[in-house]
């Protein structure tokens, strides 16, 4: 089994916070239901900024990330299966990346 990097992008903002709350519960049930897959939940991220050669953008690109997760899995598909099922697609994307071992 390997470990992949949930990357959560985007998000619109819930209307009201009885929504947020309804998300919040949806999210909290996938993590659980994910068991010893769940290696780290993970955090929500506040607002980035861009470093390139040319300096720094406060804005964090077109797409900002907003967090992330680390998930056990036996492959990228079984990975991408259990990202599918990630209460966070209802406002925004999921980048899927394994985690490589330095040697």
């Amino acid at each position: 089994m390997s470990n992949y990097v949930f990357a959560y992008h985007g998000g619109k903002k819930p209307e009201s916070p009885e929504e947020g709350a309804k998300l919040m519960a949806k999210w909290k049930a996938w993590v659980s239901g994910l068991g010893d897959a769940m290696v780290n939940p993970g955090t929500p991220l506040g607002k980035s900024k861009t470093v390139s050669t040319d300096g720094i953008s406060d804005d964090g690109g077109s797409n900002p990330l907003m967090g992330y997760s680390v998930v056990k899995a036996d492959s990228m598909d079984a990975a991408l299966k259990i990202a599918k099922r990630c209460p966070h697609l209802e406002i925004g994307t999921i980048e899927v990346a394994q985690v490589m071992e330095m040697k």
